[in-house]
């Protein structure tokens, strides 16, 4: 599957209120501060985080099937 963003692309991100399944989102990797990762949402969770998955379902190098869920970034 050919990855959504491409090394290169842009991307400018809009604040949403509420976090919602399927939104795509910014999030900190959990285990490498200041690494930013670009995924889906999959799930939201009452705790205020999120489950995050890459749209490659193959890949799970840095998703939330590797670290768990993240929190919702204000």
């Amino acid at each position: 599957m050919e990855p959504a963003l491409v090394d290169g692309q842009g991307l400018v991100g809009v604040r949403w209120r509420r976090a919602r399944v399927g939104q795509i989102r910014c999030v900190e990797h959990p285990d490498r501060p200041g690494f930013w990762l670009v995924k889906r949402i999959d799930d939201v969770f009452d705790d205020g985080t999120i489950s995050v998955l890459s749209d490659n379902r193959e890949s799970t190098r840095a998703d939330s099937r590797t670290f768990g869920p993240v929190p919702v970034q204000d």
